[in-house]
């Protein structure tokens, strides 16, 4: 198997739980590093692989190395240069974030106290807490325990972050914050964002892989794939009664509220008829053209009534 030498592979990867579920189903990747997005519906596969890559479970079939690191077969050396921030990340009420962030370190095995003290203080200062470093964690906002969480998750300068559904839930100003720090952590290390939101991974992401169904819709840098759609994206203000026959004449791939009407999208090599009109495709347009087969991926019954934004 290649294997990247400073990034990802992940190769014809697969899980099936116990309930039947198939989560995963012969995913395959190359991950380089650098900020990578994992975009897809809740449900998708996403927080499986998280898992997966993070050795919280095991694959039934495939194979993942982290440059030389067999991911299945070396546990301990991935965990020893990996961060992790899921997506249900508890805290200690009643610690401050300093005392809990040192402790985190010892279990690093950052054991000279020195050391533990500069490097606590450098990623609460990185994270913008070290004015908050002696406040509980209990009365720290959302945006702020996500925060706390990325400092414990970048203990030990991990070659391999990830970070699963990180902005669900933060009020708009704690989002901008989050991504801002994000967006500072890719230049040494594979940090994977999984999302099911598209403007996380707009903004941050210089390559990504759709997802849904356990299976790999696509895998493209953000700006291509919005520029493969380029003159195939029409839209048209509708009532919602006629969105059925609109569905059953066109490849419709997304339709959402809009003052009190529909909007709807189509995706056509030629304008799809009266009242259309050309419309600038984003990465949402990319995200449900993906899940409707606009791609060359099998074709599949697509998401149409908006995604969370």
């Amino acid at each position: 198997m290649r294997k990247h030498p400073l990034g990802l592979a992940i190769r014809n990867v697969s899980k099936r739980y116990a309930n039947g579920v198939q989560a995963l189903d012969n995913v395959s990747l190359d991950i380089p590093p650098g900020m990578y997005g994992l975009l897809g519906p809740n449900g998708a596969g996403k927080s499986t692989l998280m898992r997966t890559l993070a050795t919280l479970q095991e694959p039934d079939e495939g194979a993942l190395f982290l440059g030389d690191i067999d991911v299945v077969n070396q546990k301990e050396a991935v965990r020893q240069t990996l961060g992790y921030l899921p997506q249900e990340f508890g805290v200690y009420p009643q610690a401050r974030a300093e005392e809990l962030l040192d402790y985190f370190a010892v279990l690093k095995g950052i054991t000279n106290r020195a050391e533990r003290r500069a490097t606590t203080e450098a990623l609460l200062r990185q994270t913008n807490l070290w004015d908050k470093r002696k406040q509980k964690l209990g009365g720290y906002s959302g945006g702020m325990r996500q925060r706390f969480g990325v400092a414990v998750a970048l203990l030990g300068n991990p070659r391999l972050l990830i970070v699963d559904e990180p902005t669900a839930g933060l009020d708009p100003a704690e989002r901008v914050r989050f991504l801002n720090l994000l967006s500072e952590l890719g230049e040494n290390s594979v940090v994977i964002l999984s999302t099911h939101i598209v403007e996380d991974v707009s903004e941050l992401c210089t390559k990504m892989a759709i997802i849904n169904q356990g299976q790999i819709l696509l895998e493209a840098e953000p700006l291509e794939a919005v520029a493969s759609l380029k003159g195939r994206m029409w839209r048209k203000l509708t009532d919602k009664t006629a969105l059925p026959a609109l569905k059953r004449e066109h490849q419709v791939i997304l339709a959402k509220l809009l003052s009190g009407r529909t909007l709807v999208h189509v995706h056509s090599p030629d304008r799809p008829g009266h009242g259309f009109e050309a419309v600038e495709p984003d990465l949402e347009d990319v995200y449900f053209g993906a899940m409707a087969g606009c791609f060359g991926t099998a074709s599949r019954q697509p998401q149409v009534e908006g995604i969370a934004r």
